[in-house]
């Protein structure tokens, strides 16, 4: 018995249940104000000064007497029945969840001894068989668990093509093998963050942690990122294409900090920057392509403080800087090409404050709107190209 006592409470606390006595009462007390409250309103509405004594009842009055009463004991049996249902319904839904979320369990089980098999197709069916859980996860956790999972995934060691042997085909069929199974959990988070957000199988709002994964290709486009964070720092973009074309970054924390673009392509172009902030602080621009063609930079905060751009190709041509800010605060400019060529600056602001102009070339070439601030105010302007009509960098 004694054993039984304190599984009994902490069943109780899962469900948030209160003892059926309380309830009982209080339900009795609430019922007996409301209808004081209804009694004495009708009370006031009808002006009635008093009531008029009776030394004798009269038989319709006594009848009236006895139907009140068994009325109220009527209202009080239906009351109790109303709790006990209620608290019926609620161990029902609570049993109902608990039966879900066993069968949720076996199921996540078997799917990630999937993703540790050696087979390729079996881990491919693991990644189909997780993004289906996270789909019917009863609750908004479990789907997260999920997620979770496939993040992990990206995030275990990885060995690109460039760092493999050529003479060695056993581990370049391998790599192709993983980086398919890998691709695949890309496109799939990819689709989910497609989804409308009041879609039930949306991801949009969950967290996704890519820290210090290597992406040799991707495709993210179109993705909405809206709420929770995006965890890209430390991560590596080395070959191939990675594309956020079309993607909108509105309320979420994006955090590319640390993150190096070290070859390949990685696009940005038509994306749409509102209200959130995307993190690019300490990130490193050696080598390779990184568009921002044609963004939309509105109400959102765009950090490269810090940056190094010693090599890349960076464009920000045609973009639109409406609102919000882009810094570059403390940024080195070594080499390569940063172009905003035909941007607009209007009502946003793009500041250089503290950065370090020594080789590369930075280009607002035909841009319009507010010039810029924080370039530098005197000395020569090697390599920066400003409109004719900034007739000076801004201060």
């Amino acid at each position: 018995m004694r054993a039984n006592v304190p599984r009994r409470r902490a069943e109780r606390r899962g469900l948030r249940l209160w003892p059926v006595g309380p309830v009982l009462v209080l339900s009795f007390l609430a019922a007996v104000l409301v209808a004081a409250g209804a009694f004495l309103a009708g009370w006031g509405l009808l002006g009635v000064e008093g009531l008029r004594p009776e030394r004798r009842l009269a038989s319709s009055t006594l009848f009236d007497l006895v139907k009140l009463s068994f009325g109220v004991v009527a209202g009080a049996g239906a009351l109790v029945a109303l709790v006990v249902a209620y608290r019926r319904q609620r161990i029902d839904e609570d049993g109902a969840l608990r039966e879900a979320t066993r069968l949720h369990t076996e199921r996540f089980t078997t799917a990630v001894s999937q993703l540790g098999d050696e087979a390729a197709a079996v881990r491919l069916g693991g990644v189909h068989a997780l993004a289906g859980l996270a789909d019917d996860a009863p609750t908004r956790e479990l789907r997260q668990t999920c997620i979770d999972v496939l993040c992990a995934y990206l995030r275990l060691p990885y060995t690109a093509e460039a760092d493999i042997p050529e003479d060695d085909a056993a581990a370049r069929h391998g790599y192709r093998a993983l980086r398919e199974v890998r691709l695949t959990v890309i496109r799939l988070i990819r689709d989910h963050l497609r989804l409308p957000a009041e879609d039930p199988r949306s991801w949009q709002g969950h967290h996704f942690d890519f820290t210090g994964v290597r992406f040799d290709g991707g495709d993210f486009s179109e993705a909405v990122f809206s709420g929770g964070t995006v965890d890209f720092s430390s991560s590596e973009f080395s070959s191939e294409t990675v594309s956020f074309r079309s993607a909108e970054f509105s309320g979420a924390l994006v955090d590319f900090r640390d993150t190096a673009f070290n070859g390949g392509v990685v696009t940005f172009s038509d994306a749409v920057f509102t209200a959130g902030t995307a993190d690019f602080t300490f990130a490193h621009f050696p080598h390779g392509l990184v568009f921002f063609e044609r963004a939309w930079f509105a109400g959102a905060v765009v950090r490269f403080d810090n940056a190094i751009f010693d090599g890349s190709f960076v464009s920000f041509n045609d973009s639109v800087f409406a609102g919000g800010a882009v810094e570059f605060s403390e940024s080195l400019f070594a080499g390569g090409s940063v172009e905003f060529s035909e941007a607009v600056l209007s009502e946003g602001t793009v500041g250089f404050r503290g950065s370090e102009f020594s080789g590369g070339t930075l280009d607002f070439g035909r841009a319009g709107g507010d010039a810029p601030t924080g370039l530098p105010t005197s000395g020569p302007y090697v390599g920066i190209r400003l409109p004719e009509e900034w007739s000076s960098p801004g201060s």
